[in-house]
C-alpha cells in the first residue's frame, strides 16, 4: 500500500496505532463494524508513505477485495499485491542469529536489528526483506525473498545451518510451537464472531489513538469496541492442558465443567490443539465462561465419548517474559 494517503488509510483499517517509524512492524487486527475480528495480521511501515500488509495465503483474495472496496476515491492510496513475486521462509530457533550472520554481511545483532523491526539485507546476490518476527515463540526472522533468488537463499541457509543441526520443519511443528507461545490462529481461535477482548487481543485496540497533530483517529469497529470495552467478558479464550500426558485430541471437542457443574451441559469447544513438546503436555485452546476461566480450574474434554481431565493453564505456556524472542 502506498501513496500520500496511505498512513491515514491504514490507520483507518487497523485497530492498533500504525503511525510508527519506518522499519517498524505492528501486530494489529482488522475489525468488523460490530467489533468482530475480521483478521489479525502484521503490518510493516517501509517508508513514510508505503506499508506492507502480511495476510495469510488462504485469505488473500477476500482481503484484497475488502481493502480494495474501501480505498479512497481520490486516488491518494494505491494497493498492489506482490505475493506471487516473493517466497517466504521462517528462520527460527536459538541459533537463528548465528545461521543468518554466516550468510549476510549485514549486522543482525540485537542492537542493530531489534525485535519487531525489518531491514533489507544481502544474502549472496539476493536482496532479502528480513522481518525480526516469529510465530513460533523463538528468536528468528521471516525472510521475504524475490522468487528468482529463493533457491539460492535456501541453499545458503541450509549449508550455514548444518553445524547447528538445523532441520526443515513443516506446519505440524509450526502449530505446536505457536500454541506453546499462545499465539492465536485466525479461523480457529479467532473469527468474526469473536471480539478482540474475549480473544485476548484487546491490547491491539487503541481506542484513543491520534494522528501527529493530536486529532483522534476513527477506525473500523471503534464505536463497537468503545461499548465492548466497558462490558464484563461473557467468555474468554483460555489455554488448557490435558492432565494425562498420553491423552490426545484433534480439535472441536466439547468442553465440560468438572463433574456436577453446569448440569452436564457443554460450556465451550476446543478451538485448536496440539502436543507441546517443550512443555510435555497436550495443549488446547477454547472459549470458557468467566467463572471457569481462572488458572487451575478443572475441566473435562470429551473425545469420542470419553471424558479427559483438563486444567486451565497459564497463557502462554512458554517464555512468558519474551526473553527468547527479544534476545
Amino acid at each position: 500500500m502506498s501513496g500520500m494517503g496511505a498512513s491515514r488509510f491504514v490507520n483507518h483499517l487497523c485497530s492498533n496505532q500504525m503511525d510508527v517509524k519506518p522499519g517498524r512492524n505492528v501486530y494489529t487486527t482488522w475489525l468488523t463494524p460490530k467489533g468482530g475480528v475480521r483478521r489479525d495480521l502484521a503490518v510493516l511501515r517501509l517508508s513514510e508513505d508505503k506499508f506492507w500488509m502480511f495476510v495469510g495465503e488462504g485469505t488473500r483474495p477476500q482481503d484484497w477485495v475488502w481493502v480494495s472496496r474501501l480505498l479512497p476515491s481520490d486516488g491518494s492510496v494505491q494497493l498492489t499485491d506482490v505475493s506471487d513475486s516473493f517466497t517466504a521462509l521462517g528462520l527460527w530457533g536459538p541459533n537463528a542469529r548465528k545461521v543468518l550472520q554466516k550468510v549476510t554481511p549485514n549486522d543482525v545483532g540485537n542492537a542493530a536489528f531489534p525485535y519487531f523491526t525489518a531491514q533489507w539485507i544481502e544474502i549472496g546476490f539476493t536482496r532479502v526483506l528480513a522481518l525480526r518476527v516469529s510465530y513460533v515463540g523463538e528468536l528468528g526472522w521471516e525472510l521475504h525473498i524475490p522468487n528468482e533468488g529463493a533457491l539460492q537463499v535456501w541453499d545458503a541457509l541450509w549449508q550455514a545451518g548444518r553445524e547447528f543441526g538445523m532441520i526443515g520443519a513443516g506446519m505440524g511443528a509450526f502449530d505446536s510451537l505457536r500454541l506453546e507461545k499462545g499465539y492465536r490462529g485466525w479461523g480457529s481461535d479467532v473469527y468474526t464472531e469473536h471480539n478482540p477482548y474475549e480473544a485476548g487481543l484487546g491490547w491491539t485496540v487503541k481506542l484513543d489513538k491520534a494522528d501527529a497533530k493530536g486529532h483522534p483517529i476513527d477506525f473500523i469497529g471503534r464505536e463497537a469496541c468503545l461499548k465492548l470495552n466497558d462490558k464484563p467478558l461473557k467468555k474468554k479464550l483460555c489455554a488448557m492442558t490435558l492432565d494425562d500426558p498420553r491423552a490426545a485430541i484433534v480439535g472441536a471437542e466439547p468442553i465440560f465443567g468438572a463433574s456436577g457443574h453446569a448440569d452436564g451441559k457443554a460450556i465451550g469447544y476446543v478451538t485448536s490443539t496440539n502436543f507441546g513438546y517443550s512443555v510435555g503436555k497436550f495443549i488446547a485452546y477454547g472459549y470458557l465462561p468467566g467463572d471457569l476461566a481462572a488458572v487451575g480450574t478443572k475441566l473435562e474434554i470429551e473425545y469420542f465419548g470419553q471424558r479427559l481431565a483438563a486444567t486451565v493453564a497459564e497463557d502462554p505456556r512458554f517464555d512468558a517474559k519474551m526473553v527468547r524472542l527479544k534476545s
